[in-house]
């Protein structure tokens, strides 16, 4: 019984947070650089979301505070900076090249590099062990044979006493 409260309190509050936000907005082209916004906009609390998906705390405050700068008259690049400067490089999608962020965008690049360079190394290793088993076969039939031609000498010698 006390679960079943639980599930139904979730489920109310969950369905009162995901309640549209009522704005108006005095033209489309604010309506549209508010959904923008919103769209590159990280939220710091769920890392992995941006403002408009996320229903934290931090990221309606965020979206109120983008509202609000719109409302003003701010520029993109104005409410991006204010942002930035707030809740840090981490709060934009697209974090700006510089010595502290310079790993995100040079990783990638060296991750395919190895990857290219490891593929080719494993490839070049498989083909040499490929020729090197094919020389050793036909260096071992030669023997083989001549064992087998040894082995069917005694096989006669033996024979040829009985």
């Amino acid at each position: 019984m006390k679960s079943l409260l639980m599930i139904l309190c979730w489920l109310f509050f969950a369905s009162v947070s995901h309640a549209e936000e009522i704005l108006t907005f005095n033209n489309g082209a604010e309506r549209q650089l508010y959904q923008q916004l919103t769209a590159e906009l990280r939220c710091p609390q769920c890392q992995n979301q941006n403002i408009a998906d996320s229903n934290a705390v931090v990221a309606v405050d965020m979206r109120e505070k983008t509202f609000q700068l719109i409302r003003e008259g701010k520029s993109r690049q104005q409410i991006l900076d204010y942002m930035v400067n707030r809740y840090g490089d981490f709060a934009h999608y697209q974090p700006p090249v510089n010595k502290l962020t310079l790993w995100l965008w040079v990783a990638p690049l060296v991750m395919l590099i190895a990857l290219l360079l490891f593929g080719a190394y494993r490839r070049q290793a498989a083909n040499n062990s490929q020729s090197s088993a094919a020389s050793e076969s036909l260096h071992t039939s030669s023997l083989d044979k001549a064992k087998d031609a040894e082995l069917d000498k005694l096989i006669d010698r033996y024979r040829s006493k009985k």
